[in-house]
């Protein structure tokens, strides 16, 4: 992974993606660089549009409809209504036991 982050920062600094750019990304980053592994993706990358392959690949985030974020929300109600529910049963309980140690 870290060679193709290796390409993308070459990219985006408006640099040519080759061989030797992505040794010295890498190499600046601490990680020492796999010459066989830099040259396959050098060769996999050439006559790539790295713009066009990066909008196909960006994936929109799509806000819930109405009627997707109704029962979600309901979910919360009926969670918050059990939890308190619960909160109320061991109140009492601790109740009726501390009643309990009053008559021995």
């Amino acid at each position: 992974m870290e060679y193709v982050y290796a390409a993308l920062m070459l990219h985006s600094a408006g640099k040519k993606v080759d061989e030797k750019g992505v040794t010295a990304v890498l190499k600046a980053a601490g990680i020492k660089a796999d010459g066989a592994r830099v040259k396959a993706l050098v060769a996999a990358l050439d006559g790539v549009n790295i713009e066009e392959a990066i909008a196909q690949a960006a994936v929109p985030a799509v806000a819930p409809t109405p009627a997707q974020a109704a029962p979600a929300e309901e979910k919360k109600e009926e969670k918050k209504k059990e939890e308190e529910k619960k909160k109320e049963e061991e109140a009492e309980e601790t109740g009726m036991e501390g009643l309990g140690a009053l008559f021995g």
